[in-house]
């Protein structure tokens, strides 16, 4: 059994990865964005009026700076954050075939972050629009005959499916790469036109002297120009890449830190009773149990709002809310995330 196995963790003789060393650094950089998405939100909570910003356009932040990142990282060492991190690197499947070691060429560059960027928060996008608009479909907001409404239902039906090929596609590319039938663990790699190679003694050799090494000074005030501008990104782009290897080795004990403080926390019960509202209309509460005080009709999809405890139908509240923050009895300010739906005994 260990003999069968054998071949998993052995990176062969043409100095390709394991699958484990593949898969490390592919969740490495999969951690990373919560971790970035919760500081964001600390960020945005001890200062809402400046930085809300931040955690409201949090995916559009991360992947600016990993853009800018993985972009030093492929120009720079011919390999991703993840990937430079973990001792390998982007070789063009035409130099491997011809068993020349150079750079990644720039079309192979583009390629990959393309790939390594862009890609995934399309997919990202996607993944939450189908969330969001199956729980709409599934609350009758696309009941209608529209064309919208029909294109709405449409996705809704057919995302699954793209989804389960995009998962299984994967999933296939990992399995033949981890028995040895192909370079390749992604089908984002062999588009790309390279394959992950180890690093080698020679390769950190060449990247301690191209460090090292005197740039040829610009002439022109355009060359300057760009020679500042380039200048300024990479600075920025180190700031960056520095910070994550440091985070890196912090990403648990912040992951620790967050669980042990939600399991601490005190309970919803155990804090104060908060005072009642000055004033209610209650005119137009119905005295039935069943009647939702804003349609004054039987309550269908009965949902309450927490923070308020009344209780509506929730098509009614959602829009209410969605509209003014705010619960329609007792003025509370209230944001949709407070909806709770209700489910009876029976369902």
């Amino acid at each position: 059994m260990a003999e069968f196995g054998a071949h998993l963790t052995s990176t062969g003789g043409d100095n390709q990865p394991s699958i484990f060393e593949v898969l490390a650094q592919e969740n490495l950089m999969s951690s990373l964005r919560p971790a970035v998405k919760y500081a964001c939100r600390i960020l945005a909570e001890k200062k809402p009026d400046k930085l809300g910003w931040l955690y409201a356009y949090c995916d559009e932040t991360y992947t600016v700076l990993d853009f800018i990142i993985q972009s030093y990282y492929l120009k720079t060492y011919s390999a991703s954050f993840a990937e430079n991190f973990y001792g390998m690197k982007r070789e063009s499947v035409e130099k491997v075939k011809a068993k020349i070691a150079t750079n990644l060429p720039k079309q192979k560059q583009y390629l990959s972050v393309l790939y390594l960027v862009i890609v995934p928060y399309v997919k990202m996008k996607f993944d939450q629009l189908f969330e969001k608009l199956r729980q709409q479909v599934a609350d009758g907001f696309h009941s209608s005959k529209t064309l919208m409404s029909r294109l709405c239902r449409l996705f809704v039906c057919v995302y699954p499916y793209v989804h389960m090929t995009w998962e299984g596609t994967m999933l296939t590319y990992q399995l033949m790469y981890m028995f040895g039938k192909q370079p390749w663990h992604t089908p984002f790699i062999q588009l790309a036109g390279v394959q992950l190679k180890n690093l080698t003694e020679e390769d950190l050799n060449n990247q301690n002297s191209e460090g090292t090494s005197s740039h040829v000074q610009p002439t022109s005030w355009i060359q300057w120009l760009m020679y500042i501008a380039n200048k300024l990104l990479g600075g920025v782009a180190i700031s960056l890449s520095t910070g994550l290897s440091v985070g890196v080795f912090f990403l648990q004990f912040l992951e620790w830190w967050y669980a042990s403080d939600r399991s601490t926390m005190a309970s919803v019960t155990s804090l104060p009773i908060p005072d009642p509202p000055q004033k209610i209309d209650d005119s137009s509460i119905s005295s039935k149990s069943n009647v939702c005080p804003l349609c004054n009709k039987v309550r269908t999809n009965d949902t309450a709002l927490s923070v308020s405890g009344f209780v509506f139908c929730y098509v009614c509240i959602y829009k209410f809310v969605k509209q003014h923050n705010c619960c329609p009895i007792t003025s509370y300010p209230a944001r949709t995330e407070h909806l709770v739906k209700l489910y009876s005994a029976g369902s």
